[in-house]
């Protein structure tokens, strides 16, 4: 009797054993990798890291995230390549729909609408000179006082090759006639806004192109720093047409107007994944479909890496801090996950 108990017991217990590692390693993400990408500008990296920490606690193995510019990503997304990433800007980046279309799509929301673009000049030389809109550098006496190089033409901080903003910026200067009167600097943008705030500090006019959540808005305050300046009429790219109406907004902190007449709609910003990748995975494909993170929440991230916190550990510090901040919420967000891929 008590052989045939031990017997039982051992084997009970190994079952338990085997049950319980089975339950260890059920997660949906094992012995999967995940080929992320982040965006080339850096106030897209917080987004992308928590994205990152949620699909490792799916299981998932991410490795090395990859660095890429608009094309880049959506030619590589679109062949699988890579499997998202959670950088879109739409409308911003209808532009390369023809790109990705084909074998990826947009799912979810990182933050649904605030994302805000437009152009921007210190608040001081704009109440000096009566400066409102971005054709006012028409006129000979207003762009002279941004003409460091003697060219004629006001230097504008722009968007470096490949962003979407530069090409909205290219066709705004065409149809508003300020070709030969504006000089976009296509510089790294970082780089550039830091001379930029150079510039400033040295009592200088600045004149600048910018997007919301970023840092540039948290150094220099729109209604006491700078103030943003209005387009002649809406004009956007093609592509962008019948968003045209959506160009006008109300309640824009600092705008010279309101309803501020910015020329850009407000912009979501969303995940775009391959739709193989998320049919194999459905864990991911509900993730991507729940997560979000509010804009303030990246803005105020924005500024501390703007305040030097802008190392490897700092981005990993500050996701797994928002992280716990809203653990209950993430927490959700895991376990639909996990049922999605057990159904």
């Amino acid at each position: 009797m008590w052989k045939f108990l031990t017997t039982s017991a051992a084997g009970i217990f190994a079952a338990a054993a085997i049950a319980g590692a089975a339950v260890a390693q059920d997660l949906p993400g094992d012995g999967k990798e995940v080929k992320l990408a982040r965006a080339s500008w850096d106030t897209g990296w917080f987004q992308a890291e928590i994205y990152k920490k949620a699909l490792e606690e799916l299981g998932y193995d991410i490795g090395t995230v990859t660095t890429l510019d608009n094309p880049a990503f959506y030619q590589s997304v679109a062949q699988g390549d890579m499997d998202l990433w959670v950088n879109g800007w739409f409308p911003l980046h209808n532009t390369y729909k023809d790109d990705f279309e084909s074998g990826a799509e947009i799912v979810g929301y990182v933050a649904e609408g605030g994302a805000l673009q437009g152009y921007l000049i210190d608040k001081k030389t704009a109440e000096e000179h009566g400066i409102t809109n971005i054709a006012d550098f028409k006129k000979e006496e207003i762009r002279s006082l941004f003409d460091d190089n003697g060219d004629g033409k006001a230097e504008m901080v722009a968007c470096p090759p490949g962003w979407g903003c530069e090409k909205v910026i290219a066709h705004q200067l065409d149809a508003y006639g300020l070709r030969d009167y504006v000089e976009p600097i296509k510089a790294a943008y970082s780089a550039s806004m830091a001379d930029a705030i150079g510039r400033y500090e040295e009592g200088k006019p600045i004149f600048f192109y910018t997007w919301t959540p970023n840092w540039t808005v948290g150094v220099l305050k729109p209604g006491k720093d700078v103030v943003w300046i209005e387009v002649p009429e809406p004009s956007l790219p093609e592509d962008q047409k019948d968003l045209e109406d959506e160009t006008t907004v109300e309640g824009v902190a600092g705008c010279v107007e309101d309803p501020c007449e910015m020329g850009w709609p407000a912009n979501d910003i969303r995940p775009v994944a391959n739709t193989e990748f998320l049919k194999e995975n459905p864990a991911v494909k509900t993730l991507l479909e729940e997560m979000r993170i509010p804009i303030e929440d990246i803005f105020a991230q924005n500024a501390k890496m703007n305040a030097g916190e802008d190392k490897k550990a700092d981005l990993e510090r500050h996701a797994a801090e928002w992280i716990k901040a809203h653990r209950d919420e993430f927490d959700k967000w895991i376990e639909d996950a996990k049922a999605a891929a057990a159904n």
